[in-house]
């Protein structure tokens, strides 16, 4: 585990249902407020390389608007067909009004 991190949102800057996208070390990532909880996670789907951020947050999920391959934003791991790799999640602290993320 990373010891870096890296401030990337204010806490209260998305309402649920959002995400944005950011870009840390090269990474494109998205952060998405599932009903008040905030994940970081890959913004590309591992089925098709597509943007997660072109889809929807639902239940705890973001849904591929591509195929509609769900991924769950705790774990990363798909829940439908047709992916059957997870996405990358990364921890995420809230500090100071800030959301961090360690990559």
């Amino acid at each position: 585990m990373s010891d870096s991190w890296i401030a990337v949102a204010a806490e209260d800057e998305l309402a649920p249902g959002q995400m944005k996208r950011i870009q840390i070390a090269g990474k494109h990532l998205l952060i998405c407020n599932a009903d008040g909880a905030l994940y970081v996670v890959d913004e590309m789907c591992s089925h098709e390389d597509y943007s997660l951020f072109l889809g929807c947050i639902q239940d705890g999920r973001i849904k591929c608007s591509l195929h509609g391959s769900y991924f769950d934003l705790k774990t990363g791991k798909p829940e439908s067909d047709p992916a059957d790799e997870p996405i990358c999640t990364y921890q995420t602290k809230i500090e100071d009004g800030q959301l961090w993320v360690s990559v």
